[in-house]
């Protein structure tokens, strides 16, 4: 039998949101397939009969599940469902000697493992679970519902692909041969420099303050990270990802296989998000009658974090037309 690793995990309510009276909540932790602990909220409603549909959450990519996933886990849990956000491998409290460390790679094999965890639950019906993917962690959900059967029906709000991004720049910018070797160079030398000090140099994460002349979008992630949706756990205001990190991204298209996707698909993005463009070339990949892509009317990226431009009614509509 696999032992897990002991975490340590805060019993207090350190989330970026209200506790809700209407639903249960507990700490719990599962394993992937790499031996990895993972640490996770699980809310439940008060009162339901039978098994329940439920479904994994995880995001914004850097975040942690007292952010965004929990927001989302804990709302989704008062309309009936159980809910579990988790804190990806190597982040928040879930376990992994290095830290901050992340692959295109691991962060499926997450999700799959949160299906796992889900499948065995005395109070699951193992036919009808969903994920749900935020920010970059969107992308990561389309990767799975393409490889796990299990998943009935996928949300993806607000949506990255980091992959696309890490090769070719925002909008596509640095897309050619040429930037992509000079990015590889000097990734693959800071592995050298890692390897001689014996520590991993970190990107530095969001600045403490925007600059007058960053971009909106920029503006909008320190406004959230390091103001509303603060938490001491979560990688983005908090030194950032450990630099080499990109390599897991860079020769690792997640997208490539997601024209086979036969479950259900519910696509959520907004209006003047500057990731608008990550979210309309994967729709435009994806086949069958049971894909919907809605546009949130006047609603930045991170609009779809926390507030209530969230569409949580057609959500929860999507849900129960495919989980039941």
């Amino acid at each position: 039998m696999f032992e897990e690793e002991k975490l340590q995990m805060t019993e207090e309510w350190d989330k970026t949101f209200p506790k809700s009276e209407k639903v249960d909540h507990k700490k719990v932790t599962f394993h992937n397939r790499y031996g990895i602990t993972l640490a996770a909220d699980l809310y439940t409603p008060r009162t339901y009969s039978g098994k329940l549909a439920a479904i994994a959450l995880c995001g914004p990519f850097g975040a942690v599940k007292e952010q965004a996933s929990g927001y989302y886990a804990q709302t989704l849990a008062e309309r009936g469902f159980l809910t579990m956000a988790f804190d990806p491998s190597f982040t928040g409290e879930s376990g992994g000697k290095v830290r901050n460390v992340m692959s295109a790679d691991l962060s499926t094999e997450d999700f799959q493992a949160a299906v796992d965890f889900l499948s065995v639950q005395d109070n699951v019906d193992p036919e009808k679970i969903g994920i749900l993917g935020i920010c970059g962690w969107g992308g990561m959900a389309l990767n799975t519902a393409a490889l796990d059967t299990r998943i009935k029906a996928t949300v993806v709000s607000t949506m990255y692909d980091m992959t696309r991004l890490t090769r070719n720049g925002y909008f596509d910018s640095e897309d050619t041969p040429e930037q992509r070797y000079e990015k590889k160079k000097a990734l693959n030398a800071q592995r050298t420099e890692d390897y001689r000090r014996g520590t991993y140099a970190r990107s530095g994460g969001l600045p403490q303050q925007a600059a007058e002349d960053a971009p909106q979008f920029l503006k909008d992630y320190v406004t959230y990270y390091r103001g509303r949706g603060y938490n001491p756990r979560a990688v983005n205001p908090n030194g950032g990802w450990n630099t080499t990190s990109d390599l897991g991204l860079l020769s690792m298209p997640i997208l490539q296989y997601s024209d086979e996707i036969q479950s259900a698909v519910l696509m959520i993005h907004g209006e003047k998000a500057h990731s608008l463009y990550f979210g309309k070339e994967a729709f435009s990949h994806l086949k069958g009658e049971n894909k919907e892509f809605m546009l949130i009317p006047g609603a930045s990226h991170t609009d779809l974090y926390d507030t209530d431009k969230i569409p949580f009614d057609r959500i929860e509509a999507f849900y129960r037309e495919y989980l039941g």
